[in-house]
């Protein structure tokens, strides 16, 4: 496979690419690469279980653990499954770290988000969503965006996309959401390119 359809698939610089894939055989994965021809991974390769620290550990149940209480029925499912697969592959040392971690993520109350699982799908494919939303007052406008991203944050969920009536990027509160059809239409530019965009506007660091 090449570089470049490596980096296109994971949504990264051919600069990640190289220098993950040099990580990677530094650490004994049977990798070549040939210019013209791209990287080969030999068949019979098997990852080495995983290793992690108990502080690795404890951000790993407290993050899965909030996922699955903001996020839906969907990636509540997802978080568990993602544990178990932890679990199953962590080396014998680890299994007590994992079974009596200190951190728990307490029972919430979830914002009433109906269209979570509509804004997540029109995101993975790239598809603009035609929006209902109220604001503050209760005054509903139609809209037609670009869904970049969902953030999480102590008092709501927040859309942040580009806004074809704005000409801009906008947020809108998921709870104030009052429709959300997909489109059937991708939008122009790619979302790790919108994504980037955002963040520069927002001053987020990259690695956030």
């Amino acid at each position: 496979m090449a570089a470049a359809q490596l980096a296109e698939e994971l949504g990264v610089s051919l600069r990640t690419i190289y220098r993950d894939v040099a990580t990677l055989i530094a650490q004994g994965a049977p990798i070549e690469g040939e210019a013209g021809l791209g990287y080969v991974l030999h068949p019979g390769f098997f990852l080495p279980p995983l290793m992690f620290t108990e502080d690795e550990v404890d951000a790993v149940i407290l993050g899965l653990g909030l996922v699955a209480q903001r996020g839906g029925e969907v990636l509540e499912q997802a978080a568990s499954d993602a544990l178990s697969k932890i679990a199953a592959v962590l080396p014998p040392e680890m299994e007590d770290a994992m079974a009596t971690s200190g951190v728990l993520a307490a029972p919430g109350t979830a914002a009433d988000t109906p269209y979570f699982a509509i804004i997540r799908r029109a995101i993975h494919a790239e598809e603009k969503l035609h929006l209902r939303y109220a604001d503050k007052r209760g005054t509903a406008t139609a809209r037609t965006i670009w869904p970049v991203a969902v953030g999480f944050f102590e008092a709501a969920e927040v859309l942040a996309a580009w806004c074809e009536t704005r000409q801009d990027f906008r947020h809108f509160r998921l709870d104030r959401i009052v429709a959300a059809e997909p489109s059937g239409l991708r939008y122009p530019k790619r979302r790790r390119i919108l994504l980037a965009e955002w963040r520069l506007r927002e001053g987020i660091d990259g690695d956030r």
